[in-house]
Parts: C-alpha cells; structure tokens; sequence
C-alpha cells in the first residue's frame, strides 16, 4: 500500500472520528503539508466521502450539510418550533441593545424574526431585510424606514437572494446586524444551511458597524457546509445559558462580548 493509499484511508478515519476537521490540523497530524492535505481532500471529494468547506472538511455520513440530525433538509417554519423560550430571551436581549436612531440589518431566521415582537416603532431609523419572515414581522411598525432585498424566494428559509439584493444591501451602511446561524465551530467558523445564504450574510456583515450573531447553545459544535464568517469577525455573541463550558472560555478569550440570558 503506497503512503497517499494508506493516508486517505487514515483522513477517512480522523473525519469519521471529528465529523469535521481543518486543513491545518489535518497537515500537522499526519505530518504532510497543507497543500498535501488539499490534495487528498479533493480526491475523497470526488469519490463523494467529504465535502469541503472553507479551510477545512466534512465526512459526509455524519449529516452535517444543509440537514438536520434526523436527516430532514433544513425547514424555517420547522426550527421555529424548537427551542422557543431560548430564542425569545435571546431576541429580546437583542432588541434591548438598539439604540435610538440605529440603522440595523436583521438576517433571516427564526431567532431573528422573534425581534419583532420586541421592536419599538421609535427604536431604529431604519430596518434593512431580505426575509419574508423578517418583513412581515417588522412591517407593521410605520416609524422607520423600511428597505427590502428581493429576488428569488427560498421556501425552506423563507429568504429572498440575488444579486440585486446583495447590492442593495451594500449600498446602504447599518449600525448593527443581527446575524443568525446555524452552527459555529471554534474550528470551523460560523456556517449555516445552505450556500445560497452566504453572499447576503457578508454583504451584511462588511456594511455594518458592529455584527451580533443571535445563537442558541445548540447551535455551538456544529458545522453545516456553507460557511460565511469566521468567529473572529463577529463582536458580540448573544446565547442562552446552556451553551457549552468551552465555548464561554473560547469566546471570552477571543475578546468577544458574550451574553448569556
């Protein structure tokens, strides 16, 4: 068995082990440089055995791409079910950090759409979206302006997407974005369902001041394959107070705001 044979065989087994792991930390286990290891990646990728993501992989049977952990694609209207008390302490600590004539984007989910409720008509200025579950939940209150990204309509997060849409976002500038997710890996980064969703979230991400990711603990390590942000870029992380000892130091040590309600 030739040395590349016998470390595919062995990446198999380190993925399988991991279910995800990192370019880097793959090279320094098995030796090999980075580019080595992007080499093999890229042959178990055509063999179908992992997907690669940003700076890393998945193996693919652990489940861990656009499903959920009984296997179901993920569902918006489905995840607005789950965890409920969680998410609401969450979006109403969220809201209780808008300012007076803030502009702020609100990404799509079912955390963020739960903010609704909570927004008072005289809080932001402005209320930039590109969710219908965002818009109908924040449409009401007439006070501050309203901008719409549209484009084509995403049933299982309810979310528009274009180009368009993207431009439109990166035209205008926002105090604050509440971001959701739907995993984060101290490894891996932020990533969420499916890669349609990434262009929107960066385009909010570079045209705000300050990005708040609402999370809640389930959420933390866990990787889908659409990855859109590293935790690096995020300022302030609002959960709830089952997230996991590791993450409270991780994140601490990072020098980013951790919330915890």
């Amino acid at each position: 068995m030739d040395s590349r044979h016998f470390r595919l065989k062995e990446l198999i087994n380190f993925l399988k082990l991991k279910n995800a792991g990192t370019v880097r930390e793959m090279a320094s286990a098995f030796d090999v440089s980075e580019m080595t290891i992007r080499r093999d990646l890229a042959i178990l990728e055509e063999k179908n055995i992992v997907k690669l993501i940003h700076g890393g992989a998945i193996y693919k049977s652990a489940g861990l791409n656009t499903e959920d952990s009984s296997g179901n694609k993920y569902s918006l209207p489905r995840e607005e079910s789950t965890r409920l008390s969680e998410k609401r302490r969450i979006a109403e600590k969220a809201v209780s950090l808008i300012e007076d004539n803030d502009i702020i984007i609100i990404d799509s989910g079912s955390t963020t759409e739960i903010m609704g409720e909570f927004i008072q008509s005289s809080n932001p200025s402005a209320i930039i979206c590109y969710a219908l579950n965002i818009l109908i939940s924040v449409y009401r209150k007439k006070d501050y302006k309203l901008v719409f990204g549209g484009g084509y309509f995403h049933e299982n997060t309810l979310m528009f997407e274009s180009s368009e849409g993207v431009e439109l976002i990166k035209k205008n500038r926002a105090n604050k974005v509440f971001l959701s997710a739907r995993g984060v890996s101290d490894r891996l980064g932020v990533t969420t369902a499916d890669s349609y969703e990434i262009e929107m979230k960066k385009a909010a991400l570079e045209t705000s001041q300050q990005k708040i990711l609402l999370i809640d603990s389930s959420k933390f390590d866990k990787v889908l394959s659409a990855y859109y942000c590293d935790i690096d870029d995020i300022d302030t992380v609002i959960t709830d107070d089952k997230i996991p000892g590791k993450y409270v130091e991780y994140l601490t040590n990072k020098g980013i705001d951790l919330i915890i309600v």
